[in-house]
């Protein structure tokens, strides 16, 4: 069981699908939206969300659950925003021809689109790898929004780098406004792209040495590395990648590549404290699988530095092996960019509102409800 927090009167109202740890949900209640319901299939995805954003998320598979009975279950009738992430990883770069298409993952896309259409918010907010917005995905964008056709869609390419990290994650947005509310693009505005990992990360000490984790930072804790890995490392300067490593300390892999035609540059990279880093991945604490050295430590970065780079706040911490950490900080998407999504449909909606004559949805009057995690 878990309480179900009353709506902020005169707030906007919103439910998220594939929630993760919540980083879409907390850029949202920062652009002043009310999330009232999230849902994930991860257990610890939903565990790190209710402990920090609010008890109010389920262990759930969005192909289970149906609109109008969710509502009802919410003891709401109607509800102002739906948003939500669909799993990216089956529109990879790195997936090829048939294993592209038979990759069931893309299929909850469309199961997102039927709960749009099941519980017709007055707007939707879809997030997603930016190969979505393009060929990769163009099917099955199609496909959404002829599904959507009650609602003005609007498309959007962003950089994570626009809105205040220093990170350079391509994204693709997809907002819907109902058609009988608004024909206005919302306009997301972006802040700086200035920002640098010295500037999110500089400040923060080393990780204990015995891989505890550090008193002061939740989550901030050494990534176990083997002497030859750390001795390969120790050979790698501030932007440099496996090239710099000696040729009898390299991979044999890697002695066999034409590192002039690319052969993956930034394994074994090291990070500058100027720049900024690659995309945040389930991978990152590991410098073996990309960019994600620290710039002056002989280490990966740690899970409190990838979820800074994310822009979580410190106060946010993450539940579940390291593996289950890294996996949600790297499928998350960014607060600052979801706070910049919200601040622009909110914006439409609420003058849209204004011109009608709409007010924000009120929730009923009751103090508590409770919510069964299985319906």
């Amino acid at each position: 069981m878990i309480t179900k927090i009353p709506a902020t009167a005169n707030r906007l109202t919103c439910i998220e699908m594939f929630a993760g740890a919540g980083g879409l949900s907390l850029g949202l209640r920062q652009a002043g939206l009310d999330v009232i319901y999230a849902c994930d299939i991860d257990p610890w995805a939903v565990e790190t969300y209710n402990r920090n954003i609010a008890p109010h998320a389920e262990v759930a598979d969005v192909r289970t659950l149906e609109g109008r009975s969710l509502l009802s279950r919410l003891g709401v009738t109607s509800v102002d925003i739906l948003s939500g992430g669909p799993p990216c990883q089956g529109f990879s770069k790195q997936k090829r021809g048939a294993h592209l298409a038979a990759d069931e993952r893309n299929s909850l896309v469309l199961e997102y689109a039927r709960l749009v259409s099941e519980i017709r918010p007055r707007a939707f907010m879809f997030e997603n790898v930016k190969i979505f917005g393009q060929k990769r995905g163009v099917r099955l964008l199609d496909e959404l929004e002829e599904a959507l056709d009650d609602y003005h869609v609007h498309r959007y390419f962003v950089n994570s780098a626009s809105f205040g990290l220093a990170q350079q994650r391509d994204r693709f947005i997809m907002i819907g406004i109902r058609r009988d509310v608004s024909n206005v693009a919302p306009k997301i505005e972006v802040s700086r792209n200035n920002v640098t990992i010295r500037d999110v990360i500089g400040d923060l000490p080393p990780p204990p040495d015995d891989f505890s984790e550090h008193v002061r930072f939740a989550n901030h804790i050494k990534c176990r590395i083997t002497p030859l890995n750390e001795e390969r490392f120790r050979h790698v300067p501030p932007g440099g990648g496996w090239v710099d490593i000696p040729v009898n300390l390299r991979l044999s892999c890697h002695n066999e590549v034409d590192s002039s035609k690319g052969g993956w540059p930034d394994v074994y990279g090291r990070l500058e404290w100027d720049g900024q880093c690659p995309t945040i991945t389930a991978g990152f604490d590991s410098f073996t699988r990309g960019r994600y050295g620290h710039p002056e430590q002989h280490r990966s970065l740690t899970l409190r530095e990838g979820a800074r780079l994310q822009g979580f706040p410190d106060s946010f911490r993450f539940y579940g092996t390291r593996y289950d950490v890294r996996l949600q900080i790297g499928n998350a998407v960014p607060p600052p960019l979801g706070k910049a999504v919200g601040m622009a449909v909110k914006k439409v909606l609420e003058t849209a509102g204004k011109d009608a004559g709409w007010q924000p949805f009120r929730r009923a009057k009751q103090p508590h409800l409770e919510l069964s995690a299985a319906e």
